[in-house]
This record gives structure tokens, C-alpha cells and sequence, in this order.
């Protein structure tokens, strides 16, 4: 069978593989090695800078040469690469032998081939290559598409700020609030939780077999390399900031590992993807509802059909897929979270296969941002449902009258609403008549009796233009 997206084995790379065309140069195979070519020519050339007699420090020419390596990677070097893993059996060794194959009829790194890979262990390599994945899906990928959702729910929260809806706890009629104050609760917290995406430091080491810099010494036991190692890593990459060094990646050094990174940032951040996507699905699901109340209707695209057999049906499927998706999403990602930051003594192999489904937890993450922001995108309010359920609602006044009675000191102010409107169909006229026999002040009686289901919102307008 020719491979194509319609024979893909996951939906990513197939019936959705369009909509993660950003993702994917990021976080496939070909991205990984992508990376892993940016980690060793970022050593090498930092070696040359180190100050070895053994290995002077290269030609602008020469690092212009192995930047073009990386910025011009491209998918048939990473397939030359998998030609070379097929006799190797390893790809971080296959990756080494395409940079020298690279070298060919270009003396000055040629003479210094032996310095691609010095003294590292594939996994310091690899550990890096991951932080730089998660680095560019996180600032490319994941941020803008949450901030995107953060922006629209704003600007929905904006607008229908003064729109009363009625509330349910319980699934049963309760206080009103606003249409925008509910969509202004989610801005909220989500912006919280990007703020935890944002902030997670992504660690990186360069410290050999288990950690400790053995082959390192060996070789120069006076040079620091422990200093040397942490410039490598935290200097920025180049073209992040006006910058003459050739050799930064732009991540957090980590001074203490195994022979992996602990992971320990890795489980940070996907539990904080996985805590955003659960507010989502959150969210899917009480929009979901409204749509099913008619709170909102939406609208189709000229063509689309929303129901094979039932002409009238517009299902809300963006964001019944959202929330599938966001579901999935966080069964990869707190797996990840789980078991990433546990190995065997000083290495075993778990992670490393573990690792390579990064790319589908934040994909099926992307994938679920976008089908909530074209489900949000197709959202039209409907009023007048919105003001029938308020107005057929008339027991959610109870709260308010009995805690006006309560501050009067009316005795068994809760019960006797309570006898009111509990199991009852409640009118205006009812509570009016109640109301009219208070013994409280005229003014509270005539602000209780101006009182209407949409009118009893308390500050909600007010916290929904404020977000």
C-alpha cells in the first residue's frame, strides 16, 4: 500500500492532517532530526571556540557553511539520514555520520570531523533536541492558538457582558448571570494556565554518559566543561538576538542528571497543557448545552449539511470533536507526565520511544484548539430563547427577597420561600403578593418589586467588561 494521508494510521497524518501543517516540521521525525543536526553543529563549532589548541576556531566561511546545515535542512537530508540508520541500527550515530559525510572536500572541518559528537552520549544530544521541539511547538503552535481562543472569548465576553442568561447548578434553575460573565470566567482561567505554559523553563544537559563529564576530562581534565556546557545551552540561538555566537540553543542548563534530563520540566509542562485542555472540555460541553437550550445557533457554511437524515439539525460537531480531542490529547500527555520523569537507575530505554509521541499529544491539542475556534467562530446568540427562560423563571427572585427579609430581621425568612416556590410553577404575581405583605421598609419593597429574572445579575456585567 502507497502511503498517503488517506492510509495513515493516525488521523493526524490523515483525515486531519492538513490542519497540523504547522506542527508537523516541528514535531515528527524529520523535525527530531532536524534538531539533532542544530545540537551537534551547535557543539562542534562551540568546540572550536573553546580555546583547544587541538581545534582552532573556525572560518565565518565555515560556519556560515555548517548554519546552512540547519537553517536548509530538509526532508531528503532527513531521509539520508534513515539510509544511514539502516546500517547503523542508531539513529543518533546516523545523524553523526551525515554531518561528516557533509565535511567531504572541505579541508579546515574535514581535518576536525572528529569533533562532531565529542564526548557526548546520544542522550545529550536527544535531550536537547526535544527541549528545542517542545520550544518551537510551544512559541509557534500551542501559545498562539490559546491566546487566539483567550482573544475570541474576551471579545465574546465583551459583547454579551449585559446579556442575561438564566443559571443552572445542579442542572436546576438558579441565579442569573450574564452570557459574557460565563465566557469571562474561562478567559480567566485560562489565561492562568498559559501563564504556566509560558513560564516553564526547558531544560537541557551536555554532561556525557551518566552526568558527570568522565569523557570530557579525560580528554582536557582543566578545562571547565561544566561552564562550557551551560554557555552552550543557554546562550541564545542564533537569530534570537542580535547575537555574533553561531552555537546557542536557548534553553535552561541542567546541572544534575542521569545519563538522561530528568524530565522533570517535560511533566511540568504537560501537566499544564493537560490542566488547559480539561478547562476546554469544560468549556465544549457547557456550550454544547447552550446550543441544545437554543441559547446559541449557528451558522453554516453555502453546501454544508448538518444532519444526513434530519434537514432542520445543526449539530454542534466543532466542539463535540473538540472535546474528543482534547480528551485523547490528555491521555498522551499525562502518560507522558507520568512516566517521563522515572528510569531505571542511571538509563533505560522507556522514555525514548515514549518521547516520539510528544507530537501527538500536542497535535491532537492543536487540532481540538482549532475546531473550538471554528465552533466559537460560528456562534450566534439568541436572545429572545435566552429572555424566555429568565421570564419563565420567576423563583429564582426567592434568593434576593429572602435575603432583603433577612436583613430586616423578618423571621424564617428561608422558609417561608421556601413554601413559595419549592416544587412549584412561581409567577411574578405571586412573589408580588408576597412581597406586598413584608414588613420592610417601601423602598425595598418597590426595588423587590422592580426586580426581574433578567435584572437579578448582580455584578456580572461589570466582571465580564473587566476581563
Amino acid at each position: 500500500m502507497t502511503f498517503s494521508p488517506i492510509s495513515a494510521l493516525s488521523p493526524l497524518d490523515g483525515r486531519y492532517a492538513s490542519k497540523l501543517d504547522a506542527l508537523r516540521p516541528l514535531m515528527s521525525e524529520q523535525g527530531y532530526m532536524h534538531r539533532r543536526v542544530q545540537v551537534e553543529v551547535a557543539w562542534f563549532t562551540a568546540l572550536s571556540d573553546a580555546g583547544f589548541a587541538e581545534f582552532k576556531p573556525l572560518s565565518p566561511g565555515a560556519r556560515r557553511y555548517l548554519t546552512g546545515l540547519v537553517k536548509n535542512f530538509a526532508e531528503a537530508d532527513a531521509v539520508a539520514i534513515k539510509d544511514i540508520e539502516k546500517t547503523t541500527n542508531h539513529d543518533v550515530k546516523a545523524v553523526e555520520y551525515w554531518i561528516k559525510s557533509k565535511f567531504k572536500d572541505r579541508p579546515e572541518i574535514e581535518a576536525a570531523s572528529e569533533f562532531v559528537h565529542f564526548a557526548c552520549t546520544s542522550e545529550d544530544i536527544n535531550n536537547t533536541s526535544h527541549a528545542l521541539q517542545l520550544k518551537g511547538a510551544r512559541t509557534h503552535v500551542i501559545l498562539p492558538a490559546i491566546d487566539s481562543l483567550i482573544h475570541k472569548l474576551r471579545d465574546m465576553a465583551h459583547a454579551f457582558a449585559e446579556v442575561p442568561m438564566l443559571s443552572r447548578t445542579h442542572g436546576q434553575t438558579a441565579s442569573p448571570t450574564t452570557v459574557g460573565k460565563e465566557l469571562a470566567n474561562v478567559v480567566m482561567r485560562l489565561r492562568g494556565c498559559r501563564e504556566k505554559i509560558a513560564s516553564v523553563k526547558l531544560m537541557g544537559k551536555m554532561n556525557g554518559a551518566v552526568g558527570n563529564f568522565n569523557a570530557h576530562l579525560s580528554a582536557w581534565p582543566d578545562f571547565d566543561w561544566e561552564a562550557f556546557a551551560q554557555r552552550v545551552i543557554e546562550t541564545p540561538e542564533f537569530g534570537e538576538v542580535d547575537s555574533a555566537t553561531t552555537w546557542g540553543l536557548g534553553l535552561t542548563f541542567q546541572p544534575y542528571s542521569i545519563q538522561i534530563e530528568p524530565h522533570d520540566y517535560m511533566a511540568e509542562l504537560f501537566d499544564a497543557l493537560a490542566r488547559t485542555n480539561t478547562i476546554l472540555i469544560d468549556l465544549s460541553r457547557d456550550i454544547w448545552g447552550y446550543v441544545s437550550l437554543g441559547y446559541f445557533k449557528q451558522r453554516l457554511k453555502a453546501g454544508e449539511i448538518g444532519s444526513s437524515t434530519m434537514p432542520h439539525k445543526v449539530n454542534p460537531i466543532d466542539f463535540e470533536n473538540a472535546e474528543g480531542n482534547l480528551g485523547l490529547a490528555n491521555a498522551v500527555l499525562k502518560h507522558l507526565s507520568e512516566k517521563l520523569p522515572i528510569s531505571r537507575w542511571q538509563r533505560d530505554l522507556t522514555d525514548s520511544t515514549v518521547l516520539r509521541n510528544m507530537g501527538v499529544g500536542l497535535g491532537y491539542s492543536a487540532l481540538a484548539y482549532a475546531s473550538l475556534m471554528t465552533g466559537l467562530n460560528k456562534l450566534e446568540l439568541n436572545e429572545e430563547a435566552l429572555a424566555a427562560d429568565l421570564d419563565a423563571a420567576w423563583e429564582v427572585l426567592a434568593e434576593p427577597i429572602q435575603t432583603v427579609m433577612r436583613r430586616f430581621g423578618v423571621q424564617g425568612a428561608y422558609e417561608k420561600l421556601k413554601e413559595v416556590t419549592r416544587g412549584k410553577t412561581v409567577t411574578a404575581a405571586d412573589l408580588h403578593g408576597l412581597i406586598a405583605e413584608l414588613e420592610i421598609p417601601q423602598a425595598d419593597k418597590d426595588r423587590l418589586l422592580a426586580m426581574t429574572p433578567g435584572s437579578y445579575v448582580g455584578k456580572a456585567a461589570e466582571l465580564a467588561r473587566r476581563v
